[in-house]
């Protein structure tokens, strides 16, 4: 059904098989995969009485289980209480990189990233606008990168380059005498410059002419985009420039459960208004109102009935389904715990182990979006400090080490309970009173759990209590 549907959806050949990949991803994960079938679910019959058949219909029940899975592991990756934080040991650095995170507005940068890039790959670009920084998330379906070839993990050059109608260029600020054509729009990011060019008329050459009104030349030395490939594994286009979806083992049983709930629901509401099957005509010529108030009168020998079905298939279809979503679940490795079954609260571990195949994906994201994402960005801050003034927080921040080691500090998976905070608290008192592990290092490890961003100052501070409290 999948591949049926896909058919459907036209195909430009102007545009490499890699893009036509990632649009139908997209529109799975928007939800908008359907949009291309011609009539509703309840729509059995065409203009001319033919029947309609079942892949020409649009499911009347849609279950996002793609979604579902993407913004359960994004959610175990990026959300509050989750979102990692950029250690160094150099203090100031590590202040000014969690000022500028909190100032742009990162943590909501990676979680659409995340959530974008689960079709196969996502970029984000990093500007840098009168001192400060910005970040926005880039498409991949009309990008094409090139990479260094003594450097394969360096950015030599971006290009993004895609159709657009006439109409939709003046609301750009484009001047354009035949807004009926459609144009190549394009753009490009290299180590020096952000280089617009002139729409171009679909049909002619494309000649790459820059505008200069729109170019930029901002001179920081390396393209400010990071490429995340998301998972490892397969490529989801069969191009090395994309990982592999988050959700692609699910399509197909998402469609199938769709279809079959569509149809449950088709069966109840059949249930409630059945067909009336008469043996013999009746004695009546007049209009005939089904009701209890309204009797039916037939021949001697005739007959009347409702034409019912009965409740089994409706059940048999639900324990389908749901076995369906089992097995669909298991194959992304997403969240099947049944809130139904837990009776108490539960322990973080306990968690940790009924969802260990979300948290599985969850870590092997960790990897593409954390270490592979989010360090180069911080990275790319430390080096944009070189060339620009940056501000934070309404002060200027000095020029930054680009040799500093950067590390990510992940909080656990799930919040801890009342006994497990005690037994760390426990455990960790009894290392540092056995000089096992510093001070420090004790506090690093309760500095999640109990929101403690700088650690150095936590430590002054726990000793100016000490000795206060022992002059008293």
């Amino acid at each position: 059904m999948f591949e049926t549907i896909c058919n459907l959806i036209p195909q430009d050949p102007r545009y490499p098989s890699r893009a036509r990949t990632l649009d139908i991803l997209k529109r799975v994960l928007d939800g908008k995969l359907y949009d291309v079938l011609p009539y509703q679910f309840h729509e059995e019959r065409g203009a001319g009485g033919e029947y309609i058949p079942l892949r020409n219909r649009r499911p009347s029940v849609r279950y996002a289980l793609c979604r579902i899975v993407v913004e359960d592991s994004v959610s175990l990756l990026f959300s509050e209480g989750h979102f990692p934080t950029i250690d160094c040991a150099d203090r100031s650095i590590r202040a000014a990189l969690a000022d500028i995170a909190k100032e742009a507005r990162l943590n909501s940068t990676m979680i659409e990233a995340a959530i974008r890039g689960a079709i196969g790959s996502v970029a984000i670009l990093m500007r840098v606008v009168r001192g400060r920084i910005f970040f926005d998330v880039l498409d991949t379906t009309n990008l094409t990168p090139e990479w260094d070839p003594h450097e394969p993990d360096t950015l030599l050059r971006i290009t993004e380059k895609y159709r657009v109608t006439g109409s939709q260029l003046p609301a750009s600020g484009y001047e354009i005498a035949e807004p009926g054509t459609d144009y190549w729009f394009a753009r490009s990011w290299d180590a020096d410059s952000e280089t617009w060019f002139v729409p171009t008329p679909v049909g002619s050459s494309f000649e790459p002419n820059s505008d200069p009104l729109r170019s930029v030349q901002h001179g920081l030395g390396f393209v400010p985009i990071v490429w995340i490939r998301n998972l490892p594994g397969p490529s989801s286009t069969g191009n090395a420039a994309d990982g592999a979806c988050t959700f692609r083992a699910a399509i197909e049983t998402q469609i199938e459960i769709d279809y079959q709930l569509s149809q449950a629901g088709r069966g109840l509401k059949y249930s409630s208004d059945p067909t009336l099957l008469i043996k013999e005509p009746a004695t009546t010529d007049n209009e005939i109102v089904k009701g209890a108030g309204n009797a039916l009168v037939v021949s001697e020998k005739g007959d009347a009935k409702l034409l019912e079905i009965g409740g089994t298939a409706s059940a048999a279809v639900i324990e389908y389904v749901r076995t369906l979503r089992e097995l669909a679940l298991e194959s992304v490795h997403g969240n099947r715990a049944n809130a139904d079954r837990l009776t108490a609260a539960q322990s973080g571990r306990a968690l940790e182990l009924m969802n260990q195949g979300l948290i599985w994906l969850a870590d092997n994201l960790r990897i593409s979006y954390g270490e592979g994402a989010l360090l180069s960005l911080a990275r790319m801050v430390l080096r944009a400090s070189q060339v620009y003034q940056l501000h934070v927080m309404g002060r200027e921040i000095s020029a930054m080490d680009v040799t500093a080691r950067l590390s990510l500090k992940w909080p656990r998976w799930y919040p801890t309970s009342a006994d497990d905070r005690q037994k760390d608290a426990q455990t960790l008192s009894t290392l540092a009173g056995a000089g096992q592990i510093s001070r420090e290092s004790a506090v690093k490890a309760i500095a999640d759990t109990y929101d403690i961003e700088d650690v150095p100052a936590e430590i002054l501070r726990i000793n100016a209590d000490s000795r206060t409290n022992g002059s008293h």
